[in-house]
């Protein structure tokens, strides 16, 4: 039996991070949310949060789109509850007035800064 050496795939342009190898950081205002950032490219993250339940977001207007996939936990956005496997997008100029983890929640967030 013969084996294939695996193939060499350029990395440039790419920012590949593992959980494991990432720092948890603050998130928002106080103490109820880490987050670690898993990749950054042409100005946009990818951000993994931990938010402890109770944690709020800070109201702002999106100056680009929003995405966020709510792993485990419940999350009140916009008024909607969310549970585990639903997201959102918002689009730029959209203002995001309400954001609070009901329950501890972790979830993806995709956005520009």
């Amino acid at each position: 039996m013969t084996t294939t050496p695996p193939t060499a795939f350029s990395l440039e342009g790419w920012d590949i991070t593992r959980t494991g190898d990432a720092e948890w950081i603050p998130w928002g205002d106080g103490d109820r949310a880490r987050a670690k950032v898993l990749g950054r490219a042409d100005g946009y993250l990818v951000v993994l949060v931990d938010a402890q339940a109770g944690y709020r977001g800070t109201p702002h207007q999106h100056a680009h789109a929003e995405f966020l996939y709510l792993i485990d936990g419940c999350v009140r956005n916009q008024g909607q509850e969310l549970a585990a496997g639903a997201g959102y997008a918002a689009a730029a100029g959209s203002t995001h007035d309400d954001f609070e983890a009901l329950a501890p929640s972790t979830y993806i967030s995709v956005f520009r800064v």
